[in-house]
């Protein structure tokens, strides 16, 4: 696992001739409440993890934190990613490079950034399905075309387990810009 800046992740994707996915005319997108039970994030997590990524590195990449500070646990993460021998503040590094075999790192990762309220990118490198998870409460999925979306109907459709006040039926034409209030990076 890597922790990269924003210039790095910048460069990450564009190594790849790509862009953040809701910079992208025509994606097709589903969006998905998080669970109703904080408990619940693991699942969403790993499911992320294990089916995006398709055992391929994928970056994380914070772009929202302190939008809801009280719901922040800097010390949790803060240890985690000490683990891994950085020592740097998430804005002097908000990216994080998982290798393909690191899928439980990016669970715990992605769990964590979840809990805390943030916000941000999962793009994995085989850019199959790729994910912005809002300090809101929602997740996008976005592909180039709407088929691949499919599992994501499958898993998280018409479910009581999760918030259905984000969610929404899909839409023709641009997908909605990812980036909400708060901190974000730019």
């Amino acid at each position: 696992m890597r922790f990269y800046t924003e210039v790095e992740c910048d460069k990450w994707l564009s190594g790849f001739e790509r862009r953040k996915p809701d910079q992208i005319p025509d994606t097709c997108v589903e969006r998905i409440g998080y669970p109703k039970e904080p408990y619940q994030y693991y699942f969403v997590a790993r499911w992320i993890a294990a089916s995006l990524t398709l055992r391929k590195p994928a970056l994380l990449w914070i772009t929202e934190w302190s939008i809801w500070p009280s719901s922040e646990n800097w010390h949790l993460y803060y240890k985690l990613r000490q683990t891994y021998a950085d020592y740097r503040l998430l804005h002097e590094a908000p990216g994080h490079l998982f290798l393909d075999h690191e899928v439980e790192d990016l669970v715990s990762f992605l769990q964590i950034a979840m809990l805390n309220g943030w916000g941000g990118y999962v793009l994995a490198e085989v850019d199959y399905v790729n994910a912005f998870f809002s300090h809101d409460e929602y997740i996008d999925f976005f592909a180039k075309r709407d088929e691949l979306l499919s599992d994501v109907r499958k898993e998280f459709g018409k479910n009581e387990h999760w918030r259905d006040d984000h969610a929404r039926s899909r839409e023709s034409g641009s997908a909605p810009s990812a980036t909400g209030g708060g901190h974000s990076e730019k």
